[in-house]
């Protein structure tokens, strides 16, 4: 099934249906034997069911390639052949097949399907306005207006009237006290939406520090590529420059009079840096061009605008330079360098730069991110860096940002995550020191935190910093933490229980949860703890949440965490959905998700497998499941699913599995490894041809692709490409599990739909 999105009632019924259709099977033959036994009385004729629909079936076009001296044969490669009209519209033709035989397949479920759709809407977050973020004296947000598709970028003066925040009260931004309007539109993205062909996807946007013009990018659907615009915040005129294509990048210098931008090459890869004087009529500057295609560039300002940082990564090493924001024509300083591609953030505090990466210290690699810090004007060349903190694995540094007076930190040990922050700036220390010894003070969190998200925090001045806190069994809660008293307002967090949003824009109730938390111990991030986990609004009440120590086949660890209903769990008996990811080290996302309560309430298991290759135990950890090691992830996710079905966590012959674009390689190759351990099959915009999309890519691939799945030039990685590649190991004659593929036409990765 080819669908152009990705649709959670679509996994959903898949997977309810699935597992109806055999018992209702059960069912039917029950009842036809019982026909025989009762020869005495002649029932009226059953009408015979229909035939099942025939799957269609894609024309065969058989291809020979060769490479490495290793010779197959792609019958459905001109599927790829997007520039062949007659090959695209027998692909049209061949999916418009899918979809009809599709609907035939679910035709009797179209009940059941009303009903999730219904339960599902019923959960919408139907508040239709982002909670404010403050930087200086404005309140920014964006709301969506009655009746329109698209939102509204919004801003107001905090200090007109402290307690509104919210576009609903007053409505429409009008104060009825004062009789003035005190909402500033700034950017309405209908209107934007008319000018790129009636749709509007914005991917970058950037308020200058004078908060005079917004900097922002479109994507032009007709050109593939994102389009430059600068809009006055006064007049709310487009500026008439800069006005670029293909922009990849953007940062605000010289206090907001000039911008610079980086834009790409017909590869996508981004390669010059411009510097634009905001109101002249001269031509943009060149200030970077990298002629080398195996280097990409990127840039970001710190968060005092003092400097702008330009990072250039290709596979041998990585760099960065510094440009002044004051003076960006003084040229640029090479500050730091490694070998390698590697992760690596800079920021600048007082005169100090503070360099967060996870590089080969002396000569050997790390497991997790550190800390460097020198003084701007360090005379020695290379440029001395000092570690700030002594490595602890007990308490693992996550995530770092920046504050004018406080320094926070997003910390993990074992699996609970942290947030802790320690005063700037820190002067006085002549070597490392563990994070322990500047006593940290760890702010509240909910119980199975899974993740912590930074906000913007744009306001390097501000004493609050903005956080998203997630967990399997709480929806998304938005919290800002005041670091100079430890205070904490949830300002957004859905409402499950009764089906609405809980908005708490600094009233009283925010305010009362804030005095039940402040001060909290600093001893251990295992201590601090909301004194009422209802201002949370956590479901642990009515949903648990498990962690389980998953043994792989060569003794690994893989952690295993199982969600389910306290109420409606059946014992030794229940269906469940295994997720997985393990791919360029991210976490899997565990996050809570209203749609998988219809799941729940109806006594499924939500499992998440967090195999290598993921996130969240190192480098290691990612090293261990890309490239030639691919094979440990999948292995890895089979052994939990194992684990499942032989726990009785999950009734054998009733598991089903999820994965998402790297996670839909890691599925289907375990569905071609154990097809008999899985009834069912959710991959969404999955990465399935692995050899002909990295041998012969459709839309360029980066350099982090190549390390991730390996370079086909390379022997060794080939082979290994070619083994876990689910294209080019299904197997014949063998039953293969029901399985749903959502995607589109618009997409990275080369996908098949030939499973049956």
């Amino acid at each position: 099934n080819l669908n152009p999105s990705t649709k959670p009632l679509q996994m959903l019924r898949h997977l309810l249906t699935t597992v109806r259709h055999r018992s209702t099977t059960a069912l039917y033959n029950h009842h036809y034997r019982h026909l025989y036994r009762s020869a005495s009385y002649k029932h009226p004729k059953t009408p015979t069911p229909p035939s099942p629909p025939k799957p269609p079936k894609a024309p065969q076009k058989p291809q020979t390639f060769t490479f490495h001296d290793v010779t197959w044969e792609d019958p459905y490669s001109w599927m790829s052949s997007l520039q062949d009209k007659v090959a695209m519209r027998h692909m049209d033709m061949y999916m418009e097949q899918e979809e009809k035989y599709t609907e035939a397949v679910m035709s009797d479920t179209e009940r059941l399907q009303t009903k999730l759709q219904s339960e599902m809407a019923s959960r919408l977050d139907f508040d239709l306005s982002t909670p404010p973020l403050r930087w200086g004296p404005w309140l920014y947000y964006r709301r969506v207006e009655e009746g329109k598709q698209y939102p509204v970028l919004c801003r107001r003066l905090a200090s007109l009237n402290d307690e509104f925040i919210s576009h609903k009260s007053p409505s429409a931004g009008f104060d009825f006290t004062s009789g003035k309007r005190i909402e500033q539109k700034l950017l309405d993205y209908n209107q934007e939406a008319e000018r790129f062909g009636g749709y509007a996807y914005e991917e970058l946007s950037e308020i200058s520090p004078d908060h005079k013009f917004l900097a922002y990018t479109m994507y032009d659907k007709d050109n593939d590529y994102f389009k430059l615009s600068v809009r006055n915040l006064n007049s709310g005129a487009l500026c008439s420059k800069p006005n670029a294509n293909r922009v990849s990048n953007l940062a605000w210098i010289k206090d907001g009079q000039a911008l610079l931008y980086v834009i790409t090459d017909e590869n996508r890869r981004p390669h010059r840096i411009y510097c634009s004087m905001i109101g002249s009529t001269e031509e943009d500057v060149l200030l970077l061009e990298e002629q080398d295609e195996t280097v990409y560039v990127n840039i970001r300002h710190t968060k005092d605008f003092h400097f702008v940082t330009v990072n250039t990564f290709s596979p041998t090493s990585s760099k960065v330079f510094l440009i002044n924001a004051a003076d960006p024509f003084s040229g640029m300083t090479l500050v730091w360098e490694s070998e390698g591609i590697v992760h690596c953030i800079l920021e600048h505090h007082q005169g100090y730069l503070y360099l967060f990466t996870d590089a080969a210290k002396d000569g050997h690699v790390v497991d997790s991110h550190y800390l460097l810090c020198s003084p701007v004007d360090c005379p020695s060349n290379p440029r001395i860096w000092e570690s700030v903190f002594i490595d602890d694995q007990d308490l693992i540094i996550e995530d770092v940002d920046f504050s004018n007076s406080r320094l926070v930190l997003i910390t993990r040990e074992g699996r609970n995550f942290g947030i802790c922050s320690v005063a700037l700036p820190l002067l006085g220390r002549k070597q490392a020191v563990y994070l322990r010894e500047l006593n940290p003070h760890f702010l509240p969190l909910p119980k199975n935190v899974c993740k912590i998200s930074p906000g913007p925090n744009y306001d390097f001045y501000s004493t609050t910093m903005r956080f998203t806190i997630s967990s399997p069994v709480m929806p998304d809660a938005v919290v800002d933490y005041d670091l100079s008293n430890g205070k904490w307002n949830i300002v957004q967090q859905q409402n499950i229980l009764h089906e609405r949003t809980r908005i708490l824009y600094g009233t009283a109730l925010s305010s009362a949860i804030a005095e039940k938390s402040t001060n909290v111990k600093n001893s251990s991030t295992n201590d601090v703890k909301s004194e009422d986990d209802n201002l949370w609004n956590d479901l642990s009440e009515f949903y648990a949440c498990e962690h389980y120590d998953v043994s792989s086949y060569d003794g690994t660890v893989v952690p295993l965490t199982i969600v389910y209903s306290c109420k409606n769990r059946k014992d030794k008996q229940s269906p469940g959905l295994l997720h997985g990811h393990g791919a360029f080290g991210e976490i899997l996302d565990k996050q809570w998700r209203s749609e998988l309560k219809s799941l729940l309430d109806r006594g499924w298991i939500v499992a998440y497998a967090d195999v290598r290759g993921g996130g969240g135990g190192g480098k290691k950890w990612h090293h261990d499941g890309r490239g030639t090691k691919k094979q440990n992830s999948i292995r890895d996710y089979i052994s939990c699913a194992k684990y499942l079905v032989e726990k009785e966590i999950v009734q054998e012959n009733k598991l089903a599995a999820w994965g998402y674009s790297a996670g839909g390689l890691l599925v289907a190759s375990a569905i071609n490894c154990s097809p008999e351990l899985f009834r069912a099959a959710v991959l969404k915009v999955p990465f399935l041809d692995a050899t002909n999309t990295l041998l012969y890519p459709i839309l360029p691939l980066t350099a982090v692709d190549y390390e991730e799945f390996g370079y086909p030039g390379d022997i060794d990685d080939f082979h290994a490409i070619r083994k876990f590649s689910p294209y080019d190991n299904i197997q014949k004659d063998v039953l293969y599990p029901s399985v749903l593929v959502s995607s589109s036409f618009n997409t990275r990765f080369g996908i098949c739909f030939l499973w049956g």
